[in-house]
Order: structure tokens, then sequence, then C-alpha cells
């Protein structure tokens, strides 16, 4: 396999890539290092990388690179470059998700349909299309009524994907993404945010009544089923990839102070707009078509995490 994988210095994308580096894959990533959290965070997760052969790093927009000599001897793209945040996609910073979300995946499918040798095009989508009027646990064929810019900018993303294969073939697989979590997650993400504030012995800001429940997926297995997706995907599919972890934020707070053997101070704030009351998804597609099968419990994920973080902080 040669692959690019986009958004290669964020949590998923860099993880991702060690992957298929270690599967024997040859890999071009690309990142151009948005201000959403700090550089110095996104280039930690490239340094394993760029010690071996196999890794080729291009620090560019995906608007700016020169996607025709990238794609040249491409066999596998995976999408994974995105402007991520629920909360910040209001107002002004819309115009940041349209660009990075909606704009750069038009282009990168604009050249990869003169590219007749990519085999998949594999997009990272996320379950924040889904909304709240979706029945649990959460279908593919459900109609997706996002409750937030960030959303409406993701299934922007993959309906272009739906397009370019349906007019033009380009081989493109979709993943909704749910709550993904484990080492190197985002510093903004729900669970760094818990973690680290137990860690410190800071309080932690529970938005809402905590009875909200997501459905948690662990790094190592989103990568697995994105891997997959490059070889057993069905072109033209959306598919589901989650953890089979549907907890409240309430029961999460409960397994922090277990792992972290420290019981974390909660500070109660009113809801956000565009948070998801609850997700859980039916993996039913991908555990047929991707043989999908998550093998982390969330307390063993959510250790995993603990231990990578607080190696980071000392």
């Amino acid at each position: 396999m040669r692959a690019l994988v986009t958004g290669v210095a964020g949590f998923i994308g860099s993880t991702l890539a060690e992957r298929l580096v270690a599967d024997g894959a040859d890999v071009v990533g690309i990142d151009c290092f948005t201000d959403y959290y700090p550089r110095a965070v996104k280039e930690r997760n490239l340094t394993a990388l760029q010690s071996g052969p196999a890794f080729r790093f291009i620090e560019s927009r995906i608007q700016d690179a020169d996607l025709s000599a990238l794609l040249a001897d491409r066999t596998h793209v995976f999408h994974l470059a995105a402007q991520a945040g629920v909360r910040k996609s209001w107002g002004k910073d819309f115009a940041v998700y349209t660009t990075n979300n909606i704009e750069a995946t038009q282009v990168l499918l604009e050249a990869a349909r003169m590219q007749r040798s990519l085999e998949r095009v594999v997009y990272a989508s996320s379950s924040s299309v889904y909304g709240d009027l979706v029945a649990i646990p959460m279908r593919e064929d459900a109609l997706p009524q996002p409750v937030s810019p960030y959303g409406v900018s993701k299934l922007a993303a993959e309906q272009l994907c739906y397009l370019y294969y349906a007019n033009h073939q380009v081989p493109t697989v979709s993943l909704r993404y749910f709550t993904v979590y484990g080492p190197r997650q985002r510093p903004d993400m729900g669970f760094h945010k818990f973690l680290r504030a137990t860690i410190e012995g800071q309080p932690i800001t529970l938005f809402g009544d905590g009875e909200q429940t997501r459905d948690f997926t662990f790094v190592h297995d989103a990568v697995s089923a994105t891997v997959a997706a490059a070889t057993l995907g069905v072109p033209g599919r959306v598919y589901n990839i989650g953890g089979g972890s549907r907890v409240s934020v309430n029961q999460v707070l409960e397994i922090v102070g277990h792992v972290a053997r420290r019981r974390p101070i909660v500070s109660v704030d009113a809801a956000q707009k565009g948070d998801m009351r609850h997700t859980y998804a039916d993996t039913s597609l991908a555990r047929a078509d991707l043989r999908f099968a998550p093998s982390v419990t969330l307390e063993q994920g959510l250790a995993a995490e603990y231990r990578w973080l607080a190696e980071l902080l000392q």
C-alpha cells in the first residue's frame, strides 16, 4: 500500500500513519498545523514517524498542495484533515469549518477523480452528523439532522464523497467515528480534560446534568476499522465506527476516579449549544463488511490514556 494521510499530525491521523507504516505501507502525510490547539502537540505526534524511511511529511494546506503529484503514485487516501470542535463552530468561526472541512474535501476529491490508480479514498466523518432526532442505536440509513455547524460541515463533506463516487467513480468510503479517545487525544476533548484536571487536582467543568451518553471508541479500534475500510470497505458506503461503550458522562467520571485513584472535583455548568444528548452506534454494517470488532473496554482505554497523559505531565 502507498498511502496519503491528510491531517497526519493529529490524534487519529498520527496513530493511523504509525499503524500503516508498521504494516509495511509507504506513507506520505500532509498537515497544515491549524491553530486549533498548539503546534508543539502535533509535532510531538510525528516524532516516531519521522525517524523512519517509510514516512514522508509535507506541511501544507490541501488547497495549496500539488495534489496531482502527491497522488500520482498513491494507492490509498485516508482523509482525516478537518477543523475539529462542535462548540467553536458557531458564528464567524464557521468560515474556518467551511474552508477546512468542505472546501478542502472537494479539492482533494477533484484531484482524486483524475487518478485511476486509487483503490480507496477513506473519509473520516463523525457521529455529529446524526443530531438528536435519530433512533438509538443510530443506523447509517437514518436521516441525518446535525445540531451543530461542525456536524453540518462533516455531513457536507461526506455527501461530497458520495457524489464523487456516484458521478466519477472515485472509490470513497466514509466512516462515522463515535467519540474517539485514547493516547494523544486532543487537549480540548472531554477525556483529556477530565484526566488532566484530576491528575492536577483541578476542577472538571461538567456541562449539563451528566446524564448525556456517548458511544466511546478507543483510538486503536478506530484505526483498525479505518485500515480495514481501505481494502474491505464497499465504495459509496458509510459505516458507523463505535466502541460499544455507551455510558453517561457521570459514569465516565466514576471510571476516571478509579483509574486515577483520585476523586474528580466536579463543577457543573449549563449545557452547551450543539452538544448532542445521546450517541450510540449500530455497527452491524461495519461488522459485516469490515469485520470490525472493537477489543478495548472503556476502562482499559481510559487507563491507557491516563498513563500516557501522566507521563506527559511529569
